[in-house]
């Protein structure tokens, strides 16, 4: 299986990364569970940002309640490393809750994909541009 994702906004996430070289950015990922539609970056609110994300709770409820209304759906989530490699940190995998979420990991100019399969896990998804 594999995600899609417009090259367009691929490029716009792993862009937004580079610019933000000394933390974490992150944002939702909006659309079907195997194609990203749209993405909405979020302000990071965790205590480190440098060393770790947690999403704004007021945008992540926002986005759940447009897409009670009709729009896109939450189907993840991305974020960067910004000195590291797209890949799940241990950090990452602890937050893993194992629910199919997409993953989306910018680091290093690169983007990939992860489903969180069980808690603590995931499966690299190929993404398809």
């Amino acid at each position: 299986m594999s995600v899609s994702i417009s090259s367009g906004l691929l490029a716009t996430l792993v862009a937004a990364a580079g610019a933000s070289p000394d933390a974490e950015i992150c944002g939702l990922l909006l659309g079907t569970p195997n194609r990203i539609e749209a993405a909405e970056a979020c302000r990071n609110v965790a205590a480190n940002p440098a060393r770790t994300f947690e999403i704004d709770p007021a945008a992540l409820f926002a986005a759940h309640r447009n897409a009670r209304r009709g729009g896109l759906a939450v189907v993840g989530h991305y974020h960067s490393h910004p000195s590291g490699i797209p890949v799940p940190s241990p950090r990452d995998a602890a937050q893993a809750m194992g629910d199919g979420a997409l993953w989306l990991i910018l680091a290093g100019g690169d983007a990939r994909a992860w489903r969180s399969v069980e808690i603590g896990a995931f499966v690299e998804e190929p993404l398809a541009t």
